[in-house]
């Protein structure tokens, strides 16, 4: 199986005949291992030097990991979803996955989005998912994305946020998103899954890769950053990361329509709510908070507005 392969490359050749005897089998099964895990979507450099992983991927012994997110990380060519694949770790009653613990995949077959869409992984992105072990109480759920936001901006360096999920360019091109999945019994949750998906060196139509604003980062190296900032912000408290959301956002002060379960809201987008929600001013001048849509921010984001962080 190529997977018993892959635990053992590095960002260094090492010759066939080294590799085969540390599994026990030749050199031609080596590099028919090595064809297998290309196929798979896994950046395996073959040279005269032998086998290697390809500098900056996202690999066990190739992650600096400073704190207990990604201590535990396992890494993929594809799979269906990072989120399943956490989920499935969790449950394995021989190595279940403890906090903080990390699934990273080259490619998603059945990679999904907020509100079931399909998450698109293309060759050159970063996609991964955290497990966080409960119990959460529900008022909490809703500032994990925002807290993530923050860590993806922190991490990043470039753009801004849109509520909830989105990391964009300053013009408005999508950077980022995130996913968060929780296993809810009643007003808490046991657990929850947070995917994250950033493209890296290469992005959708329509979409921005980071390596327009920052080509010296590596998907190893963001991946450092990003798990570092995420386990102080999802630890944070609920005002700090309000705060630190609003210094980062492209939303506030924008006129919006949102699409919501209940319908369609419209109006301006002025301040967070305690919980998170999005504070709507209607054309009425009635505010109403909104706890989850979709949001489509309305004209130019060259000249972005910045309200003030004490606006009611």
């Amino acid at each position: 199986m190529p997977e018993r392969l892959l635990p053992l490359l590095t960002d260094q050749p090492q010759s066939g005949d080294a590799l085969g005897a540390r599994l026990g089998v030749g050199r031609v099964t080596v590099n028919t291992l090595a064809r297998r895990l290309r196929e798979e979507g896994v950046p395996v450099v073959t040279t005269r030097a032998g086998y290697a992983l390809a500098p900056g991927t996202p690999a066990p012994g190739l992650v600096a990991v400073t704190g207990t997110f990604g201590r535990a990380l396992r890494y993929r060519g594809t799979v269906g979803s990072t989120q399943d694949e956490a989920r499935a770790w969790v449950d394995d009653p021989r190595d279940p996955a403890p906090h903080g613990a990390v699934v990273v995949a080259e490619r998603q077959t059945a990679g999904r989005g907020r509100r079931g869409r399909s998450w698109d992984t293309a060759q050159g992105s970063l996609v991964f998912s955290v497990l966080l072990h409960g119990p959460l109480p529900l008022p909490s759920l809703a500032l994990l994305p925002l807290a993530a936001g923050v860590a993806l901006h922190a991490a990043c360096g470039v753009g801004g946020l849109k509520w909830p999920n989105d990391l964009l360019t300053p013009e408005g091109r999508k950077l980022a998103g995130i996913l968060l999945e929780a296993d809810l019994r009643g007003e808490e949750a046991r657990r929850a899954v947070l995917g994250l998906g950033v493209n890296v060196a290469a992005a959708p139509p329509g979409a921005a890769c980071l390596h327009e604003f920052r080509p010296e980062l590596t998907r190893a190296g963001l991946l450092s950053r990003l798990l570092t900032e995420l386990e102080r912000w999802l630890a944070a408290p609920p005002d700090e990361v309000l705060a630190a959301w609003r210094r980062s956002n492209l939303t506030l002060g924008r006129e919006v329509r949102v699409l919501t379960a209940q319908g369609e809201v419209s109006g301006t987008a002025l301040d967070l709510g305690a919980g998170g929600s999005l504070l709507v001013r209607l054309a009425d001048g009635a505010t109403v908070p909104v706890h989850a849509g979709d949001v489509y921010l309305i004209g130019s984001l060259s000249a972005p507005s910045r309200p003030q962080e004490d606006t009611p």
